[in-house]
């Protein structure tokens, strides 16, 4: 048999099934979204953040957490930027990109719950070795 006639192996599937279905279907979920202007698309990140803390929090300590992160995380991306740290390349709020503060609040408000969830179930695991004592 000469070496041409062999058939090129193919790479094998990394992962489950499971992801190459998702990567299909994101493919097909994701499209390009125009915005007219960056206020546009910072009001648009401003009630899908709120819409996000309404779905899966409603607790004013995690619309706190939210409000704090997105002020502090903003203050030191500005910070950052003024003193030359990194910049972006079209600021259209001071020194940093208005969307910045939506994009702080939506992951505040996700680690906020993600660690609530950790808590309650450390909690659980604690009474529950409690009893077995």
């Amino acid at each position: 048999m000469a070496e041409n006639d062999t058939k090129p192996t193919l790479p094998k599937k990394s992962g489950p099934y499971i992801s190459s279905v998702t990567s299909h279907g994101m493919n097909l979920v994701i499209r390009k979204v125009d915005f007219a202007n960056n206020i546009q698309l910072s009001l648009t990140l401003a009630a899908l953040s709120v819409g996000l803390w309404w779905t899966f929090d409603r607790s004013r300590s995690g619309f706190g957490l939210g409000v704090g992160i997105a002020f502090l995380a903003t203050l030191v991306s500005q910070l950052l930027v003024y003193n030359g740290v990194y910049q972006y390349t079209s600021p259209d709020f001071l020194y940093v990109r208005s969307w910045l503060p939506c994009i702080f609040f939506a992951g505040g408000i996700t680690m906020g719950n993600i660690g609530r969830q950790l808590a309650m179930y450390e909690c659980k695991v604690i009474a529950e070795k409690s009893h077995e004592d």
